[in-house]
């Protein structure tokens, strides 16, 4: 059993720090990548506060054999399930290989809306061997939630599950 004691007046620093050992210490020596990922989108939700998504989108290829982004397991209301990597802020993510933080979604060019009320994301990838092979996605419903810490913050994170998902 796990239980986490999360201090509400932690700094953002201290916070991740304490959410990374606590996801090392979940992850560690499974090898079900589903199962991490789902763990650790509970582990987001639980840690971060004001959200209203935490999850993954995996690689994956459409009919045509095309790279895409599809659903992992996540924390919030029912979500797309499918992203084209030209499409919103995940596939940005993956497209680039680069995080991506945005203050307002609505004002992002080709912003996918599965949720009405979120208004700023973060999303990083994850990658392995130089590929990217899924992101960690994070929407609030408070307009510039995330800043450079929170990513620093999803960054480390997503180095530590590079190998366990």
């Amino acid at each position: 059993m796990f239980s986490f004691n999360i201090d509400p007046a932690a700094s953002k620093a201290e916070l991740y720090a304490e959410m990374l050992k606590a996801a090392d210490a979940l992850t560690e020596g499974e090898t079900d990548g589903v199962a991490n990922m789902a763990n650790i989108a509970s582990l987001l939700w639980q840690f971060l506060p004001n959200l209203n998504w935490a999850g993954f989108y995996r690689m994956g290829r459409n009919v045509a054999g095309e790279d895409e982004l599809v659903l992992g397991p996540f924390q919030g209301k029912a979500a797309c399930i499918r992203i084209p990597l030209d499409k919103g802020v995940c596939g940005a993510a993956a497209r680039s290989g680069k995080a991506q933080l945005v203050d307002e979604v609505h004002a992002f060019p080709g912003h996918i809306a599965c949720d009405a009320d979120s208004r700023s994301e973060l999303v990083v990838p994850v990658s392995r061997g130089g590929t990217v092979i899924a992101v960690i996605d994070l929407d609030s419903p408070v307009p510039a939630r995330f800043d450079d810490s929170d990513a620093a913050g999803i960054a480390a994170l997503a180095t530590l599950l590079s190998d366990r998902i």
